[in-house]
């Protein structure tokens, strides 16, 4: 497979989740003020300036925004085309990787992603944000889980299938940590004494708003009952093996898919982003989140952040970018066996 054709179909991938998960967080942020009334312009700032922390664009929207109002914030996560990362974006710049490599995805795939994309440029869009965001996010968030199922069910499982599948868990195992950080003040060892924490109303509502955020409230409920507390939502979101959407079953999974790129065996590894990737799976199956709110919460996920960096940084390395040197001997080699 060619290099550029690995690189475009793992970032339409990525920009894909990206655009899920960047309606995830807006979506339940707005249900949630919806709980909490009589917030002064000082407690709304509170409620948004996490969310843009948590997508790592803070720095970028104040450049653009004086103040951290909702208007702002969901204009800048969702419309605004000078924010990289908003949901606008990330969908157009999915579309134009998809189109780089149109035959090597299906028909259908192509359509779906090309019908979102221009509804999200339609006044119709505009229309029906302005009505009903809630309604406007889960059309995104919908047709997000549609392309993704189109993808296991018409594309043929290759290496560029692979390569979509890196993209997708690595994202979602990114996101994941960053919907966690939003919360992170609340989430303190002091409340962790004892075997029934105390939490106060307002910090179970965030929380169950970080569950909700990952479509985990019912399949957290399943185990842990209506009991909201910090510790056991760390710990369902980072390491439940069986959840789909939780970091150790993300990491997992890209074990999995970046092997299955290189056919290493399982304890072996072929280059660096298949080493990082499996130091990173044991730290999940063998740890506790007794001793990750002992060493630091914040600390802990900003960690985790940086090797999940590292790792695409060297898929990127080590299928991505080719050094001319390294290309000239490629050459050099194939006319000597010629």
């Amino acid at each position: 497979m060619l290099s550029r054709v690995a690189n475009s179909l793992y970032w339409m991938s990525r920009y894909v989740e990206r655009s899920e998960n960047i309606a995830r967080i807006v979506d339940v942020n707005l249900q949630l003020l919806l709980d909490f009334r009589n917030l002064d312009h000082q407690a709304l700032a509170g409620h948004w300036v996490p969310i843009v922390q948590s997508t790592g664009d803070e720095q970028a929207f104040f450049a653009l925004h004086p103040k951290a109002t909702g208007q702002a914030v969901t204009q800048f996560l969702v419309f605004q085309t000078e924010n990289p990362n908003s949901i606008v974006s990330s969908m157009g710049s999915a579309r134009e990787n998809a189109r780089m490599v149109r035959d090597q995805i299906t028909s259908e795939l192509w359509e779906e992603l090309n019908r979102l994309f221009l509804f999200l440029k339609s006044k119709a869009g505009r229309d029906l944000w302005k009505v009903s965001p809630s309604e406007f996010l889960q059309e995104v968030k919908a047709c997000s889980l549609h392309l993704q199922g189109l993808a296991d069910a018409t594309v043929v499982h290759n290496e560029g299938w692979q390569f979509m599948q890196v993209g997708k868990f690595l994202e979602r195992a990114d996101k994941t940590t960053r919907m966690l950080d939003v919360r992170h003040k609340s989430a303190q060892p002091a409340q962790l004494d004892g075997e029934i924490p105390i939490v106060s109303q307002s910090d179970a509502l965030e929380w169950s708003a970080v569950l909700r955020s990952c479509s985990a409230w019912d399949a957290y409920k399943s185990l842990h009952g209506a009991e909201v507390s910090p510790r056991l939502v760390a710990e369902f979101l980072l390491f439940s093996e069986d959840f789909p959407r939780s970091v150790h079953f993300s990491v997992r999974a890209l074990d999995t898919a970046l092997r299955a790129i290189s056919g290493a065996s399982p304890g072996r590894f072929t280059n660096v982003a298949e080493k990082l990737c499996g130091r990173l799976l044991p730290e999940f199956q063998f740890s506790t989140i007794e001793e990750i709110f002992e060493t630091g919460f914040h600390k802990y996920l900003d960690l985790v952040q940086q090797k999940l960096n590292a790792i695409g940084e060297a898929v990127f390395t080590a299928y991505i970018f080719q050094r001319f040197d390294a290309f000239d001997q490629a050459i050099q080699q194939q006319q000597q066996q010629q």
